[in-house]
């Protein structure tokens, strides 16, 4: 079976900066003075990434701009993946607000991932690698699923036990995001590693 290459068609500004500016030892990236970089994390797979954009075009941080393939587009070209590290300070500061419009804006998306997850390993199910759910808390949620699929955060709340479905969510991806060596990836696309970075 052929991988399905995940490429994000919508992403958040996390920072913006001009090109002079730029840290980076890769030989391929290619950025002109008269750009700027903007930092950006990926609304479906959380990738984070660098683009490049016209001086005269500097992006709001925090709005939602198209990054797919088709044009007009907001940006110029993708310039590469990045790691958490690779982060600006200030796009670090900017990451779990962008991380929280996500989870609000795509409530049915994440709802969805309680009423489907499984287990991980014989002993471990996939819902008790999100912050505050043990294996109590697990088992009321697949409990209350058989009978009634969760509908909203809300529901999570009242029927599952989840104190804040939310926060919880976004201290997860935020762990997948820090860590690189993370094992189980629920929401955050694998990183991609400086030598396989050409």
């Amino acid at each position: 079976m052929v991988k399905q290459k995940k490429y994000e068609d919508f992403a958040y500004v996390l920072d913006v900066f001009p090109a002079s500016e730029l840290k980076t030892q890769a030989q391929n990236i290619v950025v002109h003075r008269d750009e700027n970089v903007i930092q950006l994390l990926g609304e479906d797979f959380f990738t984070l990434l660098e683009a490049a954009t016209p001086r005269g075009n500097k992006p709001v941080i925090g709005n939602r701009l198209y990054i797919g393939r088709d044009v007009p587009r907001s940006i110029l070209r993708i310039l590469r993946r990045i790691l958490y590290d690779d982060l600006t300070v200030n796009a670090k500061m900017n990451l779990e607000r962008a991380i929280l419009k996500i989870l609000e804006e795509n409530e049915k998306r994440f709802v969805e991932f309680f009423n489907t997850a499984r287990p991980l390993t014989s002993r471990m199910h996939s819902l008790e690698l999100i912050p505050g759910i043990g294996k109590k808390i697990a088992m009321k949620i697949i409990e209350e699923r058989g009978i009634k699929p969760f509908e909203s955060y809300e529901d999570l709340k009242k029927r599952g036990g989840v104190q804040d479905p939310v926060k919880a969510l976004q201290q997860r991806i935020l762990e997948e995001l820090r860590d690189p060596e993370e094992k189980y990836r629920l929401f955050a696309r694998p990183p991609i590693f400086r030598e396989s970075m050409a």
